[in-house]
């Protein structure tokens, strides 16, 4: 359940509940039983960077492109020549 913030617009007291989604906001003052306005605190989470895309979590056996196709085709290495008969 969500923590919410809420100041008295009268006395200015301050304070935190712990309230769930469908409960109603508090509109009295528990101190002075005047008018309450809810606080907004910062966001806890900030997403930055160029974007999040749905590939971005993904490994590359998921993906509908096959990783042999994405890569460009490597050459076959040379045989090995052994070195007594390279003399």
């Amino acid at each position: 359940m969500p923590t919410y913030a809420y100041a008295c617009k009268d006395c200015g007291h301050a304070f935190d509940i712990v309230q769930a989604f469908t409960d109603s906001s508090l509109s009295d003052c528990p101190e002075c039983q005047g008018s309450l306005r809810k606080k907004f605190n910062s966001v806890g989470v900030v997403f930055k960077g160029s974007g999040f895309y749905r590939t971005d979590s993904r490994d590359s056996k998921g993906s509908t492109v096959s990783a042999a196709a994405a890569a460009p085709a490597a050459s076959p290495a040379p045989a090995s020549v052994p070195a007594a008969a390279a003399s």
